[in-house]
Parts: structure tokens; sequence; C-alpha cells
């Protein structure tokens, strides 16, 4: 007879089908995803977000209702048959999008799956929106996969027409808050991939402290530019070219010199 999951200490909150976090809306899903959070991830990627970064490889994404609508009870039926796989080969990653567009929602279905499965829970983000909701929020959050688009204010307003200090206001109170996090940073020649700005990059990650496991450096492709064409919007990234193996590596040994790990 095979043993029952174990169960956590985490309540999933009482939900009226008609509660914003009872549904959402949801763009797709992985369940073999190796890139997305340690081990093997289940990921959700979630519909919506309000940043608008030149090298986006889902602007569909963007629209919250472009998605399909589910409920949580939808989601922990597609997690249900691989949660004994997940539950020792890695476990479920909300993505997006940004998945804090959707944080009632988000966060029924984390503490619902890590009380029913026990699975480890990622939240790949940018952070922007974490001043929206309690330090509870976070509970079933067992790595936060943050995205910090550039170091400089100018040039990540430039980049995601959004601010840069909500998002670094985000990874100070991860550390508050004890949570581990993963430091994301897309390599984009000609916008982020100049030596001293990762440079700086790199003394801000190194001031976060052990909260910080890991520094992924992620080249930037050109996979997502098709998208842009359907959706006719213009892409400005169009003769920008993916970054050698050479020049990635010299940017996560930027990140090594600063006792950080790179990869």
């Amino acid at each position: 007879m095979t043993a029952p999951l174990p169960q956590t200490q985490f309540e999933p909150p009482l939900c009226d089908p008609h509660d914003a976090a009872c549904h959402g809306f949801l763009h797709s899903l992985e369940s073999g995803a190796a890139v997305d959070g340690p081990g093997m991830r289940f990921v959700f990627f979630l519909s919506g977000c309000q940043f608008r970064c030149l090298y986006c490889h889902n602007p569909d994404t963007w629209k919250l209702h472009n998605g399909r609508r589910v409920s949580v009870d939808d989601l922990l039926g597609e997690v249900g048959h691989l949660a004994r796989f997940l539950k020792f080969a890695g476990g479920v990653t909300f993505s997006g999008g940004e998945p804090m567009m959707q944080a009632e929602f988000v966060n029924a279905t984390a503490r619902a799956i890590k009380e029913k499965y026990g699975l480890h829970i990622a939240l790949d983000t940018q952070g922007h929106l974490h001043d929206r909701v309690a330090d509870d929020w976070f509970d079933p959050i067992d790595l936060v996969m943050l995205d910090i688009k550039h170091i400089d204010p100018a040039r990540h307003q430039a980049l995601t027409a959004q601010a840069l200090q909500p998002t670094l206001d985000c990874a100070e109170r991860m550390v508050r808050l004890g949570k581990q996090m993963r430091i994301r940073y897309v390599l984009v020649p000609g916008w982020t991939d100049a030596a001293d700005e990762v440079a700086r990059m790199a003394d801000y990650v190194a001031g976060l402290g052990p909260s910080v496991e890991m520094v992924e450096v992620l080249p930037f492709h050109q996979l997502g530019q098709s998208k842009w064409a359907q959706l006719g919007m213009t892409y400005h990234l169009e003769n920008t070219p993916t970054p050698t193996p050479g020049a990635a590596d010299a940017a996560r040994e930027i990140f090594r010199a600063r006792g950080l790990a790179a990869c």
C-alpha cells in the first residue's frame, strides 16, 4: 500500500467560487521544465504583466484575460497525477506573465498544493507588486526567483517601462522574511551586458547575503520575435544578437568574483 503524502501546517483558505481567489487566468503550463527552479518543475504560466520588457519572449501573456479561466481545483487536478514524482524530483513553479498580478488566486492555489501534496513551491517574479500582499502571503513559497532586469534606474525604466525600486524593495523584503532567492538576470547585448553594470548588479546582489542561493545569467534569444509580429507590435531588438558563450561566462565570473554561485 502506498503511504500518503505528508501534510504540512498550511491551511488553504475557504474559497467562495465567485471569489477572485478561487479563479484566475492561466496562459499555459509545462509539466517537465528543467530551467524554472530546482529539479523537474511543473510550471503554471499565469496571464497578466504590467512590465513591457523590450526582450519579452511571451508578450501574449501581458493581457490578463488572454488566458484560460481556471479554478484552484483545476490546477490541483493538473498537478495531482505527477505529485508523487514531483515530491522527490522538483516541485511547482508559478511564473508568467507576472504571477503577482493574480496574487489572491496564486496564494490560494499555492497553499492548496502545499496542504494536499507537500510540494516545493517556487515563485518566478519581478517583485514589483510585492507591496500589495502581507508577509504571510509568502508562507507557502519555498523559493523566490527574482528577475532584476537592470541595476540602473533609468535603463531599467527604458527597458521595462517600470521603475526599478519596487523590485529592489522586494529583494530586501525577502531577506527580512528569510526567503531563499535565485536572482535571474537576462544578458542582452547593448542593454545589460556592460561589464561595469554587471559589476554594479553583482555588488548589489552580494549585499543581500546568504538569502541568495544562486544567480542565473540568462542569455537573450530571439525565440519570441514571431509573437510580436503576430500581435502586430513593433519589436525593437530584431537586430540584437544572442550573447556568445564567452560573453555569458564573463558575466557569470563577475558574480562569482563576489562569492556568488552563478550559472
